[in-house]
C-alpha cells in the first residue's frame, strides 16, 4: 500500500459523480476553505480552486468517473492523487456516509498522508487498454453463445456439430437440423451475433495491434518470446502493466498481478490469506491463460509442471507456474531482455 506523503498548502478532496461533485479544501492547519457541491464540470472546478492554485493536491476516489479531472489536472499542471477505492475503508466506514463527509475525508487522509494510492494511468495509451478490455468482454459474448448452441443441441437429444462451432466454416445447417421453428429461429439469432463479432472482435485486434507498434513495439516483441504468450496475452501484460518501472520490486508487480496469497498475521500467528479481489484482474487472468499455453507442445514446461506438482500438488503447481512466468516478465521488461528458457527452466 501507497501513501501520498508530499506536503502542499492546499488538500483538495473531490467526492466524484457523474454530473455533480462535492469539494472540500483545507489548509496546512486543517481548516476548511471550501465545502461545496458542484456540478462536474472543467470550468466550475477550475474556478473554485483558482484562488489555492498556487500549492494544492487534488484527491479523488478511483470510481468509474475520475478520467476527466486527472487528465484536467495533466494539463493544468495541477498534483492529482487517485485514492485506491478498496482500501480507502475509512470513507464508509462512519455511522453516517454522505457526499459532504466522503469530500471532507478524502481531504483530511490527503493533509494527514493517509490517502492510499492507485495508479493513475496516463491518457496516451488509457483509451487503448480500455478497448482492449472491451474486446475481452465481447469475446466472452461471444463464448456465451456458442455455449449456448451447444447446450441447445442436448436439451433436443442431437448430436453436436462436426468440427468446432466457433469456425465459420462448421456452422452450415446447424439451423436445419432442429425441427421447431422457434428453435431454428434462436439458432439463426445466435449465428447471426456470432458471425458479426467475429468481424467485429477482428477488426478491433487489427486496430489495436497497430496502435501497440506505435506505443511500445520493442515491449510487445519482448513479451512474445515467451513461450504461449501470442497476440491478444501480449497485448493485454503490455497495456496492463504501462510502465514496469512503476513496481519497484517484483514482489510489488506478483501483488498487483494477483499470482500472490497475501497472508494475514496476528500476534506471530498466521490467520489467513486476504485481498483476492485487490490488484490487476487482466493480468491475473493474462498469466494464467499464459501458464496453461506454456505446456503446450513444450516438453520441458510438462516436465517442469510434474516437478511442482510433487512439491506442491496438482491444486497449486499450476498457479505456481504462473507466478514463475509474472516473475520472468517482470525482469524482461525491466532489463529489456528476451526470454531465457534455460534460466527459466533452472530458476
Amino acid at each position: 500500500m501507497r501513501f501520498y506523503t508530499k506536503r502542499h498548502r492546499y488538500y483538495c478532496g473531490v467526492d466524484l459523480h457523474a454530473s455533480s461533485m462535492y469539494i472540500c479544501i483545507l489548509d496546512a492547519e486543517g481548516e476548511i476553505l471550501v465545502h461545496r457541491n458542484l456540478k462536474s464540470q472543467a470550468e466550475v472546478f477550475l474556478a473554485v480552486i483558482a484562488p489555492y492554485r498556487v500549492d494544492i493536491v487534488v484527491a479523488a476516489e478511483c470510481v468509474f468517473t475520475w478520467y476527466w479531472l486527472a487528465d484536467l489536472c495533466a494539463r493544468e499542471s495541477i498534483a492529482f492523487v487517485l485514492g485506491h477505492a478498496l482500501y480507502m475503508k475509512a470513507i464508509h466506514g462512519g455511522k453516517t456516509k454522505n457526499d459532504r463527509i466522503d469530500a471532507q475525508k478524502i481531504a483530511m487522509l490527503l493533509r494527514g498522508g493517509m490517502l492510499p494510492q492507485a495508479y493513475v494511468y496516463p491518457s496516451a495509451m488509457r483509451s487503448t487498454r480500455d478497448l482492449l478490455r472491451r474486446r475481452l468482454h465481447l469475446v466472452r459474448q461471444r463464448a456465451q453463445l456458442l455455449t449456448h448452441i451447444r447446450n441447445t443441441h442436448y436439451q433436443y437429444n442431437l448430436s453436436e456439430p462436426a468440427g468446432r462451432v466457433a469456425s465459420n466454416a462448421n456452422r452450415v445447417g446447424i439451423a436445419e437440423s432442429f425441427q421447431d421453428a422457434s428453435v431454428r429461429k434462436s439458432m439463426e439469432v445466435n449465428l447471426a451475433l456470432l458471425a458479426y463479432y467475429d468481424n467485429v472482435i477482428r477488426e478491433l485486434e487489427t486496430y489495436i495491434g497497430r496502435l501497440a507498434k506505435e506505443h511500445d513495439s520493442e515491449s510487445l516483441n519482448l513479451l512474445h518470446s515467451i513461450p504461449g504468450v501470442g497476440k491478444i496475452l501480449g497485448l493485454t501484460i503490455l497495456y496492463e502493466v504501462h510502465d514496469i518501472h512503476r513496481f519497484p520490486r517484483v514482489q510489488n508487480f506478483a501483488s498487483y498481478a494477483r499470482l500472490i496469497q497475501c497472508a494475514k498475521e496476528s500476534s506471530g500467528k498466521r490467520v489467513g490469506t486476504g485481498g483476492r479481489k485487490m490488484g490487476n484482474a487482466y493480468l491475473k487472468w493474462a498469466f494464467s491463460e499464459a501458464a496453461v499455453l506454456f505446456l503446450r507442445g513444450n516438453p520441458s514446461g510438462q516436465r517442469l509442471l510434474k516437478k511442482l506438482e510433487r512439491k506442491q500438488g496438482k491444486g497449486k503447481a499450476l498457479s505456481t507456474l504462473a507466478h514463475k512466468i509474472g516473475r520472468a516478465t517482470y525482469y524482461m521488461l525491466k532489463r529489456r531482455t528476451t526470454f531465457d528458457v534455460i534460466r527459466f527452466m533452472n530458476a
